[in-house]
């Protein structure tokens, strides 16, 4: 989902640092679970009425908290060999059989509720 030349970027970024050696897929994996909970926090204690204006008072450190868990979530497919966009197919594939539309449409409940 990233595009190669800014992945390239990430890596070189990266490298010119030699953060590599900290990059353990336990690492990551803990700093991508910290980044998407720091963007939670930009939308902590907001009662629902009131997340359109988070959003707009909020926007530079949303965007930038996003930002943090798409490089965290890149360095990782990318170390590991994977393809984000493959994995993505492939859990949609399986959201399908899950969520069958005509018993999942507008239903929260979980596929083995349904």
């Amino acid at each position: 989902m990233i595009a190669d030349g800014l992945l390239k970027e990430l890596l070189d970024f990266r490298e010119e640092r030699d953060w590599r050696q900290f990059h353990t897929p336990r690492n990551l994996s803990t700093t991508l679970c910290i980044e998407a909970a720091e963007l939670l926090e930009c939308f902590q204690w907001a009662a629902d009425s009131e997340l359109s204006e988070v959003v707009r008072r909020e926007r530079v450190a949303i965007e930038d908290e996003i930002a943090d868990v798409a490089i965290v979530l890149s360095y990782l497919c990318h170390d590991l060999g994977l393809s984000l966009d493959d994995a993505v197919r492939c859990k949609l594939d399986k959201n399908r059989a899950k969520y069958p539309v005509d018993k999942a449409r507008g239903n929260a409940t979980k596929y083995d509720r349904l």
